[in-house]
């Protein structure tokens, strides 16, 4: 479904219909490979058939007539091999840069597509460039690609706004016939990405196999990025697997799953005291967030879980061997249905503060009888708090952790119901209302499609 704004549109219908306007594959090559840097091109409403990719000069403007007016794909002869899939990841060496719709050229900077279809179902993805500036993609689909719909090396300050990633990766074979890629690739998959605002976008899977999953977003190394608003409907809705990641806001977004951020616990701790921001998210799926990682602060989600689907996640997770100093704020969180727990950590990790949650278990299907916090024996649990949280077990008693070293957490001010082991630890009363410290109020999604509120999320007023 189209976000296009009714304006945007008009705008867009009226300069697709401009005299100047190109309306054959061959004026459309013909003006992007001759066209100088900084020319506007307007493409008219039709499809657009290539043979090799588009390379946009620095400052070029692509404007087609609209999201279902203006597409561009490939013929059926371009039929890039698949051998160099799954791709390098880290390099270009081993990878076909060539099969994508659009090619940037190295270093473009200021170069905008918008109002039309990126499609390629026999093509590795839609765009590929090396060390972008300035990109801005908006109100613009990809739609039926191979491995990843926008891939990059080293962009800055590029704006992805208002646009579609529809079955955007996952779809390649490899090796035998019926042997499936994984989910290596991404509607965006991004290697050192930096001050970027990715907002307002839907990822989509439609008529994919269970296999073919693919990641919404995709970073290796990010800093000062913000992502916000954005509705995904992905198995991964992102991952972040990199160390020395700084100073990233996720937000107000949907996930239908999970937020890796794992890698020997990020590194140090940037100047900034921050890697990772994640607030006022709705997450469905009940292995939502993948740990460890040093200098995050998670809060103000809502974690809304079916209590059949959740049976056997742990929300956080975390699977590493490498000891992580932290620090990690879990805070002001409504927790509904957390399955097999809240938080699991394999690792030794540190310096976590657990405050101010609301959280609701129901009975699961198995019933779940694990500790709601399960943490490495070898942590120092003087570091480790957990205070000020509203938990409520409804139906199956739950213990409130997995061992009996984490006892000795600073665990203070706590209101608990039907939690099982009350006699081994102290709990003692402070003068502060346990639980949320304020109501979840907020909306999420694309263009703030849902609503939270009165701990629900229900579909905005239109």
């Amino acid at each position: 479904m189209s976000s296009t704004h009714p304006l945007a549109l008009l705008l867009l219908a009226s300069l697709a219909t401009a005299g100047d306007a190109v309306s054959t594959t061959a004026d459309l090559i013909a003006a992007v490979r001759d066209g100088a840097e900084g020319a506007t091109i307007v493409i008219a409403a039709g499809t657009y058939e290539l043979e090799a990719p588009l390379e946009p000069k620095t400052g070029m403007t692509i404007t087609g007539a609209g999201m279902d007016k203006t597409i561009i794909t490939g013929v059926a002869a371009w039929k890039p091999s698949t051998k160099t899939l799954p791709d390098p990841e880290m390099r270009t060496k081993g990878m076909d840069t060539n099969a994508f719709l659009i090619r940037l050229k190295d270093k473009a900077d200021k170069v905008t597509m918008s109002g039309l279809t990126l499609r390629g179902p026999q093509l590795h993805g839609a765009l590929f460039g090396w060390e972008p500036t300035n990109l801005h993609l908006h109100h613009v689909r990809i739609q039926d690609v191979l491995s990843s719909g926008v891939r990059t090396f080293g962009m800055k300050n590029a704006k992805i706004i208002d646009c579609e990633f529809i079955d955007a990766g996952g779809r390649w074979e490899k090796g035998e016939p019926g042997r499936k890629g994984g989910i290596t690739g991404g509607g965006i998959f991004a290697i050192w990405m930096a001050d970027c605002e990715i907002a307002h976008n839907r990822f989509t899977r439609t008529q994919l196999e269970p296999q073919d999953e693919f990641y919404g977003i995709k970073v290796r190394q990010g800093k000062r990025n913000k992502i916000h608003h954005n509705t995904i409907e992905t198995n991964f809705s992102m991952e972040f697997p990199f160390e020395n990641d700084e100073d990233n806001e996720i937000a107000y977004n949907i996930c239908h799953g999970t937020i890796s951020i794992p890698k020997h616990a990020g590194g140090p701790v940037p100047a900034s005291g921050s890697t990772f921001h994640i607030h006022h998210n709705i997450f469905y799926h009940g292995y939502s967030i993948e740990f460890v990682r040093n200098g995050v602060e998670i809060d103000h989600n809502l974690f809304d879980f079916d209590v059949v689907n959740a049976d056997g996640n742990n929300l956080i997770s975390g699977f590493g061997n490498a000891d992580a100093k932290g620090p990690a704020k879990f805070h002001n969180n409504l927790i509904r249905n957390p399955g097999r727990g809240v938080i699991w950590i394999n690792e030794v990790f540190n310096n976590i503060e657990i405050r101010n949650n609301h959280i609701i278990t129901n009975t699961t299907p198995t019933p779940r009888k694990e500790g709601l916090f399960g943490f490495n024996s070898k942590c120092d649990f003087s570091t480790i708090t957990i205070r000020d949280n509203l938990i409520e077990c409804i139906g199956q008693s739950r213990p409130l952790v997995r061992n009996a070293e984490s006892y000795g957490s600073v665990i203070a001010n706590n209101a608990l119901t039907n939690v099982a082991e009350l006699d081994k630890f102290k709990n003692p009363m402070g003068t502060g209302k346990p639980g949320l410290e304020a109501p979840l109020a907020f909306t999420c999604g694309v263009h703030d499609e849902v609503t939270v509120a009165n701990g629900q999320a229900k579909p905005s007023a239109k």
